[in-house]
């Protein structure tokens, strides 16, 4: 190798080494040592579509409680509910957040049910006039492929520890025991979110009961019923933190840091997937839901 390809080589290393630098100097003004903002505003959290998975919303709350520039938070809801246990855990978390800092929620054009569920312990809730809100409610869903797998020659065989051990199974008939065991389950979830609701919003149980059959409701009608404080855009909620928060004019929107993709667990999760398929979703089992 000639003496000046080595220069030129040495020459782009260290203009790149240099620029690497000057590059986590400008980093290192905007974002701390530690990952945080230096810039004083209002947190933005959204929860869109299904709530199938309770960690990447608490992760975000979790930031924002730590960082003392985020002065309070915007939860910008727009789901038509999911799967009860991680409702049930964003609701403990968004519990805990409004203790110590101020969360305003701000619903788009649904949030029913989990979503409504996720919204109620907030510091004040904002729904557009037209939101479709509420469906205080639980379903479980079930399906039954006996027929078919009749038709396909496929035999099911199940060994058990007791009579409702596979309750609920798509493999056999769904009896009278089972509905009376599983309708209680539902009943007591479902008697959860009404106390939930009541807590969070500061309500009598009795006046939420009345209304916790399922029934959605418009951002007006909500209004009507006190399930949510205001009607209003995602700007007003937003305006509207950074009043509680203390912050003079407009606020600074503060983003929280994107999750770090791991290549492994999308493997796993497109294996798992290809696995399933419609079929062995059908037969995996219920699901209970706030839908």
């Amino acid at each position: 190798m000639s003496k000046k390809i080595i220069i030129i080589a040495a020459a782009i290393t260290l203009s790149l080494s240099i620029l690497f630098a000057f590059s986590v100097m400008i980093a290192s003004k905007i974002v701390g040592s530690d990952g945080t903002t230096s810039k004083e505003g209002v947190g933005l959290i959204e929860v869109k579509g299904m709530i199938l998975d309770s960690k990447e919303t608490i992760r975000q709350l979790k930031y924002f409680l730590k960082q003392d520039s985020v002065k309070a938070v915007v939860l910008r809801v727009d789901s038509p509910g999911g799967i009860v246990a991680p409702s049930q855990e964003i609701y403990a978390e968004v519990k805990k957040f409004a203790a110590k800092k101020k969360i305003i929620v701000s619903m788009g054009s649904l949030a029913a049910s989990g979503g409504y569920y996720i919204s109620a312990p907030s510091t004040m809730i904002y729904a557009n006039p037209g939101t479709i809100t509420a469906s205080i409610g639980v379903i479980l869903k079930l399906s039954n492929i006996e027929t078919l797998m009749d038709k396909i020659g496929i035999k099911s065989h199940t060994l058990k520890t007791g009579k409702y051990k596979d309750s609920g199974s798509p493999l056999r008939e769904f009896t009278a025991e089972d509905r009376a065991m599983l309708q209680a389950v539902i009943d007591n979830t479902h008697e959860q979110f009404i106390k939930a609701v009541a807590e969070g919003r500061k309500l009598p149980v009795e006046d939420v009961r009345k209304i916790a059959d399922g029934r959605i409701l418009s951002g007006e009608q909500a209004l009507g019923y006190k399930l949510v404080d205001r009607l209003g855009t995602l700007q007003d909620a937003i305006e509207e933190a950074g009043r509680v928060a203390g912050i003079s004019g407009d606020p600074e929107l503060l983003l929280p840091p994107k999750k770090k993709i791991n290549y492994l667990d999308l493997l796993a999760d497109g294996a798992e997937e290809t696995f399933h398929g419609p079929l062995g979703r059908a037969a995996s089992g219920m699901k209970m839901l706030y839908e």
